[in-house]
């Protein structure tokens, strides 16, 4: 089924119901839309940080702490 077959099919069925049921489902597929809208932003700023460069200083910072730092070493 396609998506332009579905909007029609829904639209068909929409236009059975009272108003009020309409509005049901009007409200239903824009909380559904923004939803959808918060899921690409979500995305989009992941593979925005994933992609970034900004955290890259991390990668070559030196160690603090060695294995001679440790006092206690725990062995299982």
């Amino acid at each position: 089924m396609t998506k332009k077959h579905i909007i029609e099919k829904t639209i068909q069925a929409i236009n059975k119901l009272p108003t009020d049921k309409a509005m049901e489902i009007s409200d239903f597929a824009e909380f559904i839309s923004k939803k959808y809208e918060n899921y690409l932003l979500s995305e989009s700023i992941q593979h925005m940080v994933n992609e970034g460069q900004t955290f890259d200083f991390l990668s070559t910072e030196e160690d603090l702490y060695s294995e001679s730092d440790i006092k206690q070493k725990y062995s299982g």
